[in-house]
């Protein structure tokens, strides 16, 4: 019964979202990066795929090298991320998910750090994607937990994404935290030297709007300091009131966004962004479309209905 329910059931559109998102940043790392920039030699770390130890059971070594193979097993593996993304039968995308973030992140040579982060939440969403019922995962819970083997499935989905919140709260301290040592960041002029590099500087479409900010002393330093802010308060989140989560969820939402128009880092942006929607949505919650209020009907019977047959009230998230 639902008053017996010691944890929330873990089945939501919440977590559909967030794997979703995820699995869409990796696909477009892959979709959108040639073979030969995908797979090429890194000097120090030598040649990619990389097909030694554990690296070597990633699907990019199936290919043994050869760069046609590559590309199909490349493909193959954006086919199997647009599935996940889709919402398909999560229990049995879940493997391959993890599988697919694995192998990239051991057998890329362009990692930016959205893969390491997509293959840390894939891993996670093992525990509620195994025991999920549903068809879609973006449909309604089950209303009924009555068998014990789905109240396990259902505690263990619940307890990965604990593990997932904990995980984005330690990502966001540590984010924040290791900026502070150097003195462009207490400064306020890191994000100047950002801007203006050749590498991951603002494309040359955006730079006309963000060179007049950065070459204002105060432009740069709220530029700088800002994701500072808006990274610790992501870090405290499960210690706010819920209505206070909800305003530093779009904050991290529009400063992830920003990231990936200045930098291009949407990949990581993507993985951020599904990590921080199970960060800051409450436990159990599910994402519904507001519904319209219709004026009163003159001719109802001014009766109020049960409370059995009342129709529970719309809002933007539920839970």
């Amino acid at each position: 019964m639902a008053g017996e329910r010691l944890v929330a059931v873990p089945w939501t559109n919440v977590y559909g979202l967030a794997r979703s998102l995820v699995a869409l940043g990796t696909a477009g790392t892959l979709a959108f990066s040639s073979v030969d920039t995908l797979f090429r030699p890194v000097a120090v770390a030598g040649d990619f795929p990389s097909c030694s130890g554990a690296t070597s059971v990633a699907v990019f070594c199936l290919a043994d090298g050869d760069r046609t193979g590559l590309g199909w097993t490349k493909w193959l593996c954006v086919l199997v991320l647009l599935v996940v993304a889709s919402g398909w039968r999560p229990r049995f995308t879940a493997l391959p998910h993890a599988y697919v973030n694995y192998s990239v992140f051991a057998g890329i040579a362009i990692s930016d750090g959205g893969d390491q982060i997509a293959l840390i939440l894939s891993m996670l969403f093992l525990f509620p994607a195994l025991g999920d019922p549903r068809r879609w995962h973006w449909q309604a819970p089950p209303l009924q937990i009555d068998s014990p083997a789905r109240r396990i499935w259902g505690f263990t989905g619940a307890s990965g994404l604990v593990m997932v919140r904990l995980q984005m709260s330690f990502v966001y301290f540590n984010a924040c935290v290791a900026k502070l040592p150097h003195a462009e960041w207490y400064d306020g002029t890191a994000m100047w030297y950002w801007s203006t590099n050749s590498s991951f500087g603002a494309p040359p479409w955006l730079d006309p709007m963000v060179r007049p900010v950065v070459s204002f002393s105060w432009g740069v330093a709220l530029m700088t300091w800002v994701p500072l802010f808006i990274e610790i308060a992501l870090a405290a989140a499960l210690l706010l009131p819920q209505r206070l989560r909800y305003t530093v969820m779009s904050a991290g939402l529009l400063f992830h966004f920003s990231i990936g128009m200045m930098m291009g880092l949407w990949s990581f942006a993507l993985a951020m962004a599904g990590g921080l929607v199970v960060l800051c949505l409450p436990a159990g919650a599910a994402i519904t479309r507001r519904r319209t209020k219709l004026p009163p009907d003159p001719h109802a019977d001014p009766t109020p209905p049960s409370v059995e047959h009342s129709e529970a009230r719309a809002s933007g998230v539920s839970s």
